[in-house]
């Protein structure tokens, strides 16, 4: 099981290399919703999103032996994954699903990766992972179910007590989005140790719940097969073991969110903080902001996840060209 000493000692391999994002408030939204709420921008990190945590660390515990890196993902891993490789000099291969975001594909590509589609209705990215690894002699790093994946993901929850204790914080509510759950693993040990009262909650899409059912059940439990969501990034078939492992002992539960809330939540991170927010990273934000939340205190944190949108997509969202009216209409004046 994974220590907040592991989690430590990640900080202190990449801390020179990541970037400390900011946790920031805005007071006019403060005030429309009734609590104080903060959101970690990790959309501000190396390649726009968490990933480069986990990547960063795994790849500073490899061997000194130059063989290649491999690697699959949906996006915003797979650049992690690529720049990290770049900067540490070795070749990477990243196994993608062909529908994913073209701005991904081609973020990947420009840190020199070589990139490997497969599709996702029919094909197993684990099973691909494996053939490539033994005929490439490479190290695999898979996006969460992993040790040194989730302990780098979880130095984003050790800036977060950081800046919660520099700001006379004690937040209430963490609420982490959710895929493979590499990240909520890693900050719900970093938040738990300094905050043992902070209440921790996994953000998913609706039809994408696998977590939150998964913690009901107390056993993991797969989405069904069909579903699909705007949230490219987090719509992973089930829980990684490790991770789930971790959520069972720290996180209380889930919430569930539509692809409209996310978009409402897109907008309204762009019209308070000017933050670019992708989809899969706005639903914990999604989370905060819907018409049944319920703070259990004055301070709750949210973890802005990642910034990889397309510029279409984001256009479309902020022009409300094909969503509804959002959730907290009766809340805020967007």
């Amino acid at each position: 099981m994974i220590t907040i000493n592991q989690i430590k000692t990640a900080y202190k391999n990449i801390k020179n290399d990541v970037i400390r994002t900011p946790l920031i408030t805005s007071d006019r939204l403060n005030q429309s919703l009734g609590f104080r709420l903060w959101v970690k921008c990790e959309t501000l990190q190396r390649t726009g999103s968490f990933k480069f945590r986990g990547a960063c660390n795994a790849i500073s515990t490899l061997a000194d032996d130059g063989a290649p890196i491999l690697a699959y993902s949906s996006g915003n891993h797979a650049q992690a994954i690529a720049l990290n490789a770049f900067l540490s000099g070795r070749d990477a291969t990243v196994i993608m699903p062909s529908d994913a975001p073209i701005t991904k594909r081609q973020a990947t590509a420009s840190f020199g990766a070589n990139i490997h589609l497969y599709d996702r209705e029919k094909e197993n990215r684990e099973e691909i992972g494996k053939r490539l690894q033994t005929q490439m002699n490479a190290h695999l790093i898979p996006p969460f179910n992993d040790e040194r994946v989730i302990a780098g993901q979880g130095t984003a929850g050790i800036e977060i007590t950081q800046q919660c204790e520099e700001n006379s914080i004690n937040p209430s509510q963490l609420i982490v989005c959710c895929g493979g759950g590499g990240l909520i693993a890693g900050t719900a040990i970093a938040v738990s140790d300094k905050f043992p009262n902070c209440k921790i909650f996994a953000a998913e899409p609706i039809k994408f719940d696998d977590m939150k059912r998964s913690l009901a059940a107390r056993k993991i439990l797969s989405n069904p097969a069909g579903n699909h969501s705007i949230c490219d990034a987090i719509v992973t078939p089930a829980p990684g073991e490790l991770p789930f492992e971790i959520a069972k002992r720290l996180v209380t539960g889930g919430f569930t969110v539509s692809d409209e809330e996310v978009c409402n939540a897109m907008r309204t991170a762009f019209h308070y903080f000017k933050l670019v927010v992708e989809p899969s990273g706005a639903v914990a934000f999604a989370s905060a902001l819907s018409r049944g939340f319920e703070p259990l205190g004055s301070d709750v944190v949210v973890l802005l996840s990642g910034g990889n949108v397309d510029e279409t997509v984001f256009a479309s969202v902020l022009q409300k060209t094909s969503i509804g009216e959002p959730h907290i209409k009766h809340k805020l004046n967007l």
